[in-house]
């Protein structure tokens, strides 16, 4: 049974929106609310107990926008987001890589193998066998190809013992000591790329770095983005290659002790890398962006509770969020677990211009919910929905895993204050102060 949280109390209220859905059943989380902290309305979008939608730099919606795809215990399903009628589309257990950005199909890896399907005809396609040691973890904008890496040799990998994992998406409580066990053994890799046509596999870059956090560009099918993984005080993390192997570059050159950077992401334009930057290591905090034809950089700065393991940015670029952070981050947060809106502000130069100088800015933040009730060794990993009104989510915050979306825009106030409490209408969770302030009866 689901216990609600202290303070809280469980209302109806009438919610036009959401007026056609079903009320949960006995012992399931809500399926709508308001956030009495907040004002905005949050929805839960999946059923299944265990559903998670993406990691945040992955491609979890339809190339026509109105899905989202997501993973459950029993496979990979596709959630329409205007009814929220969902289906499964893949069945059994399988490693989600991507859905197309061109066609309607999703890819995958199961037995050993890459395959896709598709989403509305479920024609399911092998399209080749992965190399030994290897994985791939990302497709290209045309869908042409994938790319992922394998390890040379027989060291032993990072992900060999998860054994302190308690859920395979939570992250292991050694993470550290494994992260700087892996990055110390050097191990030889290769980068390498799957034509998805017939299937060849072309090593494209080899290294004795630790190579990882794959991710084409939305918009060019010949770039790649990868990092060299570790811990980020010892790497120079994040770069890109073309896929014939060309054109290495590093996108960020340290320059103070202990300064880190990483959960790079691409604009969805494809003309902006923007990554988390701290300067030094969780005592200043950046979300900084570097225009890739042009080379111009942008430091947004965020404040200690603002810091965010991930973001994300709307498809104009307007508006970014973030997933927040416990107090155990590299942030050390005292009050960091919200999901946030950040819309960003560059700081006007009045003083000497210069081409290579970083243009400073800040990022003006607003809270959407309050995540004090999820356990942040599962990380949310927010990303907006292709029309730019919901941040989506997944939490834990009600005991299992389940795939939530808040709106961008602010619930309207009159409608939150006046609740109906006719039977049928969705569950609402308000804290008692929240009820007082508005005059209803406790």
């Amino acid at each position: 049974m689901i216990r609600q949280p202290a303070g809280y109390i469980l209302l109806a209220a009438l919610t036009p929106l959401w007026a056609q859905d079903a009320p949960p059943a006995a012992g399931e989380p809500p399926t709508s609310w308001i956030d009495p902290d907040t004002g905005h309305r949050v929805v839960r979008l999946t059923k299944e107990p265990g559903s998670a939608s993406l990691y945040f730099n992955q491609n979890g919606y339809t190339a026509d926008g109105k899905r989202l795809v997501y993973t459950t215990p029993e496979g990979i399903s596709v959630l329409d987001l205007a009814t929220h009628e969902s289906r499964q589309v893949v069945q059994g257990r399988a490693r989600l890589i991507d859905a197309g950005r061109k066609s309607d199909r999703v890819y995958y890896i199961r037995d050993g193998a890459v395959f896709s399907t598709g989403v509305d005809t479920g024609e399911t396609r092998r399209i080749a066998s992965l190399p030994r040691r290897g994985s791939i973890a990302t497709v290209n904008a045309d869908e042409t190809l994938l790319a992922g890496t394998y390890i040379e040799g027989e060291g032993q990998d990072y992900g060999g013992n998860r054994a302190q994992q308690s859920h395979p998406l939570d992250q292991p409580r050694n993470k550290g000591q494994m992260m700087e066990e892996r990055w110390a053994a050097r191990l030889p890799m290769a980068l390498f790329t799957v034509n998805i046509r017939t299937g060849e596999i072309q090593a494209i870059h080899k290294s004795h770095d630790w190579l990882n956090h794959l991710l084409f560009s939305p918009t060019d099918p010949s770039l790649l983005m990868f990092c060299h993984e570790g811990p980020w005080h010892k790497v120079d993390r994040i770069w890109t290659i073309r896929t014939d192997g060309a054109g290495l570059q590093k996108i960020h050159t340290r320059t103070m002790a202990m300064e880190i950077f990483g959960h790079e992401f691409w604009s969805a334009d494809g003309k902006t890398i923007w990554y988390d930057l701290q300067t030094p290591r969780g005592e200043d905090f950046w979300l900084a962006s570097y225009q890739v034809d042009t080379g111009e950089r942008k430091w947004y700065h965020l404040q200690r509770n603002e810091w965010s393991i991930h973001f994300n940015v709307t498809r104009d670029g307007k508006l970014l969020c973030g997933d927040g952070g416990d107090p155990g981050q590299v942030a050390h947060a005292p009050d960091g677990q919200w999901i946030y809106l950040f819309r960003p502000e560059i700081i006007p130069n009045r003083g000497t211009a210069e081409k290579s100088f970083v243009q400073p800015g800040v990022l003006r933040a607003e809270r959407l919910v309050n995540m004090s009730r999820h356990q942040y060794r599962l990380e949310p990993n927010v990303s907006f929905t292709p029309d730019q009104k919901w941040v989506v989510f997944r939490s834990n915050m009600f005991g299992p895993t389940y795939v939530f979306a808040v709106e961008v825009a602010k619930a309207d106030a009159s409608a939150a204050a006046a609740l109906n409490l006719r039977l049928g209408a969705q569950p609402v969770l308000f804290r008692r102060s929240a009820l007082a302030a508005s005059g209803l009866p406790e």
